[in-house]
């Protein structure tokens, strides 16, 4: 059943980014903190959103320019190396609170309300119009290249503040698609490297291998493929306000039982 409930979710999601507006990560990561803790859930996207990113490397990556991958990639990467930190130290504390609903326990986690606020924080990012269109001078683009890295280390976002510093560098659509794909791979390793140096190698295979381990993980990401094909087979790549507005909102309800500790 955790098969079918975790690949379809990762199916669902993938087809959703070609018109909902939000990235595989984004909508990735409350699927996965549903069956996982969340410390796990973030790791699980990571390989999943690494894997679909190579897979757009191999078809994308003659278009980057070098010489923004050279600027903004090394410091995206550092600072993932931060954000991961963050998160394996997060990971560690102990409960803020405990309660029962219907005889079971639920706990109120500090890295539980960390990344739903994030989660919440993001989704406005991409929901609100002035916010969706915001770009930035190019001279603060190390400064976008540290937050979108340190975000991406702690909670996997950080598609949508590469692109508000990446747009005003004039960019064709290929180029701007390749060029954030290098970048994203280079975070998504830096922080796969982290974490497989702190919970990963606590919580990560014994929380797997009771659900399916690597094997569902790699069935996820399979899922994802099929997703990402089929919606762009099946679905105009436009964005559909009331989907973006619907998964909007299931986002934040979702980080909301999260913070709250019924998931």
């Amino acid at each position: 059943m955790i098969y079918l409930v975790v690949c379809g979710t990762a199916l669902a999601a993938a087809g959703l980014t070609l018109f909902s507006g939000f990235g595989l990560g984004t909508l990735l990561l409350p699927a996965f903190a549903l069956f996982f803790p969340v410390a796990v859930a973030v790791a699980a996207t990571a390989v999943v959103h690494l894997a679909n990113n190579l897979f757009k490397l191999a078809l994308l990556a003659r278009h980057a320019d070098r010489s923004v991958v050279i600027v903004f990639g090394p410091p995206a990467a550092l600072a993932a190396l931060g954000g991961a930190a963050l998160l394996n130290t997060m990971a560690t504390l102990p409960a803020l609170a405990r309660w029962t609903l219907d005889g079971r326990p639920h706990e109120v986690t500090p890295v539980k309300l960390v990344i739903a606020a994030l989660m919440v924080a993001f989704a406005v990012l991409d929901l609100v119009p002035a916010l969706e269109r915001m770009t930035l001078p190019r001279r603060w683009l190390p400064l976008g290249a540290a937050l979108s890295g340190f975000f991406g280390g702690l909670s996997g976002h950080q598609g949508a503040l590469r692109a508000a510093f990446l747009t005003k560098l004039g960019l064709d659509a290929k180029a701007f698609v390749a060029t954030g794909t290098v970048i994203a791979v280079l975070v998504d390793v830096a922080r796969l490297a982290t974490y497989s140096a702190g919970f990963v190698s606590r919580d990560f295979g014994g929380v797997l291998a009771a659900r399916g381990g690597w094997t569902l993980v790699g069935a996820a990401t399979a899922a994802a493929f099929v997703g990402s094909f089929a919606g762009a087979r099946l679905l105009p790549k436009v964005t559909m306000r009331a989907i973006r507005w619907l998964v909007g909102v299931l986002l934040v309800l979702l980080a909301a039982a999260l913070a709250a500790g019924v998931v």
